[in-house]
């Protein structure tokens, strides 16, 4: 099984045998991570958007006139900051009872975030900010599109590591394949920042899981990119894609559930439904009859994952 490293003390411990300490947690460092090369992926498609005329290439800005691009890395610090509020707000009230019991352990704790939290909070921020600076929304947000994917992959690889608490439910090793490692399947968090006690089999790695659904929407996003789009597109195929990969984690994950009108369903179902729907519209209103090649794309990933739903 493998362990978890809350801090990147633990990590260089296990590795080169030290007795170090160094209060830096492993989240952290994957957030920065990946703010830092998503803000480098979204950089080089912006600059391919101002080269097509689909964002103006240079804009005003009280240090003068700038290239489009070059203000992604304050973009990106304003939608971190309160993407990082907005996490933690939206896990207070995924869990308002035990907000209740202890308000300063919930604020302050080093575990406990929620994505989409992050995702609407930074998205208002980050639209406030680009409408500020006078930039279209939409394509922006075309371009951004892929970049956000791979960011949300590499932050789930910092859960992974540092075993902040999203792992899933207990894993049934009855229906494990024989050709999928155990740990891929089960495993125990041993050290994990949460501070919690994972009996053995263990419980399904959802990180480890959604880094690679992440990673792979990445590379179909960036694909496919390039092809002749109506504005909005690449966006509403974010939306629709990340909303259908969340509604599925969450059938295997521990998480808060609300209950309303007789049914029960856990903050991120409700949001990834919200996610799916908006993104599907988008992807019907965006694509252009004339294009089949697009629609039949379009609807095979839509279907597919309609099937995946039903397993």
């Amino acid at each position: 099984m493998f362990m978890s490293y809350p801090y990147l003390s633990d990590l260089i411990n296990h590795f080169f045998g030290t007795q170090l300490y160094v209060p830096i947690g492993m989240f952290g460092v994957f957030v920065a991570i990946a703010i830092i090369v998503s803000t480098f992926v979204a950089k080089k498609e912006v600059i391919r958007f101002e080269d097509l005329g689909f964002v103006p290439k240079f804009i005003s800005s009280k240090r003068g006139s700038l290239p489009t691009h070059e203000i992604l890395s304050d973009l990106a610090i304003v939608t971190a900051f309160f993407g990082i509020i907005g996490a933690r707000i939206f896990h207070i009230l995924e869990y308002p009872q035990e907000f209740m019991n202890d308000p300063a352990s919930m604020i302050f704790s080093s575990s406990g975030f929620s994505f989409y939290g992050g995702l609407i909070v930074g998205a208002i921020a980050g639209v406030v900010f680009t409408l500020k600076r006078a930039l279209p929304i939409i394509p922006m947000l075309d371009a951004l599109a892929p970049s956000l994917m791979l960011g949300y992959g590499l932050g789930r690889v910092g859960c992974q590591i540092s075993g902040d608490g999203d792992w899933g439910i207990t894993a049934n090793l009855a229906l494990k394949p024989n050709w999928l490692p155990d740990w891929f399947w089960a495993q125990t968090y041993e050290n994990n920042i949460a501070g919690v006690v994972i009996q053995a089999p263990g419980v399904y790695p959802t990180p480890l899981y959604e880094a690679f659904a992440s990673i792979c929407i990445f590379l179909f996003l960036w694909l496919i990119r390039k092809n002749n789009y109506a504005k909005g597109f690449l966006f509403s195929m974010y939306l629709l894609l990340s909303g259908f990969e969340r509604l599925l984690i969450e059938k295997i994950r521990i998480n808060s559930q609300y209950h309303f009108l007789g049914e029960n369903f856990t903050q991120a179902e409700l949001i990834s439904t919200l996610l799916i729907l908006f993104g599907l519209c988008g992807v019907v209103k965006s694509i252009r009859a004339k294009n089949t090649v697009k629609v039949a794309v379009s609807l095979l990933v839509f279907g597919m994952l309609s099937a995946c739903t039903r397993l």
